[in-house]
């Protein structure tokens, strides 16, 4: 049986990452979390910093920059930056303040989408982000875009942020999102925009388990249709 790419899209805090990792196992297909790979480099970024308004600057760190995905023994994503654990580091605020900025870079973005392009050439992956389905895998055969209510998003984002012991603010958090948005749906190279053949799903009345449900049958159908082609 054949398999598919699908491609989660959408605007943060809608809950891409989670429902990719869970329709991924569900469907026993790889999963790339892109997000999490413009964290990395986000962080590289800061930690060195790299200026994204220095071309030589950021040519050089990003050849210096490898990323990898490795299972813990609980079978959980961890995203790896030149062979260390950074998982909880990239989802920290002072990091998601400067990914889009970062994420907007031509250099960078072309860096990892040459890199999710090759991850995922093989088919049976579930990659989200927000660009896939436009432009990493324009041919992905189910393309997703997620959305929700700023408001619900903020919340969420704040419970996500306390779970892991960073009380903040929600108008901060607020203001984060705002900021992202205005950058990743209005930046020249590769802009968040819903594909035209893409399935909409608004979360922001849906429980975890309906996101992972509604995907879980669309791909369903997408993999019977890709399956039915001669």
């Amino acid at each position: 049986m054949s398999k598919i790419i699908i491609a989660i899209d959408g605007y943060s805090s809608c809950g891409k990452s989670t429902t990719a990792k869970q329709v991924a196992a569900h469907l026993g297909y790889g999963y790339i979390d892109t997000g999490a790979m413009y964290r990395a480099v986000t962080l590289y970024f800061i930690q060195n910093h790299v200026s994204c308004t220095n071309p030589n600057e950021v040519s050089k760190a990003l050849s210096e920059i490898s990323i990898e995905f490795r299972l813990d023994e609980n079978q959980k994503n961890n995203t790896y930056l030149n062979g260390l654990n950074v998982e909880e580091e990239i989802r920290k605020l002072y990091v998601a303040n400067r990914v889009s900025e970062v994420s907007a870079v031509a250099e960078v973005r072309h860096a990892m989408v040459d890199q999710q392009r090759k991850m995922g050439k093989k088919r049976g992956f579930v990659m989200d982000g927000r660009d896939i389905g436009t432009v990493v895998f324009p041919d992905a055969e189910l393309k997703v875009f997620m959305t929700a209510d700023p408001l619900v998003r903020g919340q969420r984002r704040q419970i996500e942020l306390m779970e892991k012991g960073d009380l903040l603010d929600l108008e901060e958090i607020m203001q984060n999102l705002k900021k992202r948005d205005l950058i990743d749906t209005t930046r020249t190279e590769s802009p968040l925009k819903q594909a035209e053949d893409a399935e909409v799903i608004d979360t922001t009345y849906m429980t975890l388990d309906e996101q992972i449900d509604q995907v879980c049958i669309l791909a369903s159908y997408a993999i019977a249709e890709t399956n039915r082609k001669p």
